[in-house]
């Protein structure tokens, strides 16, 4: 079996192993890895996937980047242990389905990658015998599920960054009210500014030596288990016309699909589907690109990304190069620097992409409710808005990624019912929270990490 190799999207740094690829998080020149080589999974095993249990087929899908690192028993035990709920397709009309990703522990579609990625990295510490410092950025649900999956782990400490008026209540519990190994911090501004913050910390000289990687999908680890869910759906199906719909907003879901389609799943096509930051269906439209600064409030508030990080490892797919312009320093001076323009003609190709407005968002959750009965929450609804404005002669996909229980206060103001909640949701009501709060400024957050 080849050994698979990252390169970074800046071209200034050396290649490296997953694992290292892994652990570092980040290219030390502040670029994002990308696999050197992909593996091809044959038509006739991704047919089989419609046979396998969901572990099973994260297994088939992890294996061949990971073999060199982690025995099969242990590999299989580890997938076991993350998908231990269920992953439900629902057709709801005759040409449109709604692939379910928020029945795991947070009830977030994020639970996907940072199940899977918290018990590698704590296999691949202990076995190194070392521990590991945990830096992510989160809009919304990355912090909750990163949160619930490194939470008590014995080889990993673990710090979040939130906006602090970005965030629902529920949303900001997943992250508070752990403690042991988990620190919770929130800042004064925008995702963005959270996740520019944390991109300088990996390449500050100080945190040398402190084992620091990150669960933000700036990290390979974080795309790599999202790529099983577009083979499980596909199998699950079984349409050679299916087209993804896909809630973006730092576009790692999008790339999951996107690199399962290079490894070889049968995607017609792509719908990238944005909330009212329209920096990407602008780009897909001018080939000019132009970063949403600061990035613009929606309900969708997971989606609420200006400047997407990952959109850098799909211009480097289609041969360009986007990056930030920064100071000796470190700090970011201009965001989203197009220096080589990608090949537009293929990728408007393989994607359409359309902004959906916050009334337009409320128009839909309203809309699937009175027509199938079924609530969704503003991430599924733009999903759904974008494949109906798509119109597109396939059969199309979307994603729930969030549970509406997370979204109380919308669900209410629309449809004038209580959604459902969850038992992981119930038991947050009455937790105590523990968390400090920092302005948007460098030292403060250097303080607090040393």
């Amino acid at each position: 079996m080849e050994k698979i190799l990252f390169r970074s999207t800046n071209r200034k740094a050396e290649p490296v192993t997953f694992r290292e690829a892994l652990l570092k998080g980040q290219a030390p020149d502040y670029g994002l890895y990308m696999p050197t080589v992909l593996p091809k999974i044959s038509r006739e095993k991704i047919d089989s996937f419609a046979r396998m249990k969901y572990h099973q087929i994260a297994f088939e899908i992890v294996r061949p980047f990971v073999h060199d690192e982690i025995d099969d028993d242990a590999l299989m035990e580890i997938c076991r242990d993350a998908y231990d709920f269920p992953v439900p397709v629902d057709k709801i009309d005759e040409k449109l389905y709604i692939l379910y990703l928020d029945r795991g522990p947070t009830a977030s579609f994020k639970d996907f990658a940072a199940r899977l990625m918290a018990r590698i990295m704590n296999y691949l510490a202990k076995k190194e015998k070392i521990d590991l410092n945990v830096l992510v950025a989160t809009s919304g649900d990355t912090g909750g599920a990163v949160a619930d999956a490194f939470s008590g782990l014995p080889n990993v400490g673990v710090f979040i960054l939130f906006p602090l008026e970005e965030v629902t209540e529920r949303q900001r519990k997943q992250m508070t009210t752990l403690r042991k190994n988990i620190k919770s911090i929130a800042v004064r501004g925008t995702f963005d500014d959270c996740q520019a913050l944390v991109k300088r910390v990996f390449n500050d000289r100080i945190f040398s030596g402190k084992n620091l990687t990150s669960a933000n999908s700036i990290n390979f680890g974080r795309l790599l288990p999202q790529t099983v869910y577009y083979f499980k759906t596909f199998a699950e199906i079984g349409r050679n016309d299916l087209v993804f719909s896909v809630p973006s907003g730092n576009f790692g879901n999008l790339m999951g699909g996107v690199f399962a389609r290079e490894m070889g799943l049968p995607v017609r096509k792509f719908v990238v589907a944005v909330n009212e930051n329209d920096e990407f269906p602008e780009f897909l439209q001018t080939g000019i690109y132009k970063p949403v600064v600061p990035s613009r409030k929606s309900p969708s508030n997971a989606m609420n990304v200006g400047n997407p990080s990952n959109l850098a490892r799909l211009v480097d797919l289609y041969g360009g190069w986007l990056t930030d312009e920064r100071d000796e320093e470190g700090k970011i001076i201009r965001r989203g620097v197009l220096k080589i323009t990608p090949d537009m003609e293929r990728m408007r190709r393989d994607f359409v992409s359309f902004s959906i407005s916050n009334s337009e968002t409320d128009t839909t959750i309203e809309y699937i409710y009175r027509k199938y009965g079924i609530i969704v929450e503003p991430h599924g609804a733009v999903s759904l808005a974008a494949a109906i404005k798509a119109k597109l002669d396939a059969c199309i996909c979307c994603f729930e990624t969030a549970h509406p229980a997370k979204f109380p206060e919308k669900i209410r103001q629309i449809l004038n019912l209580e959604p459902p909640v969850p038992e992981c949701l119930k038991k947050l009501d009455d937790k105590e929270e523990d968390f400090v709060i920092i302005d948007n400024d460098y030292r403060q957050l250097v303080e607090i990490l040393l």
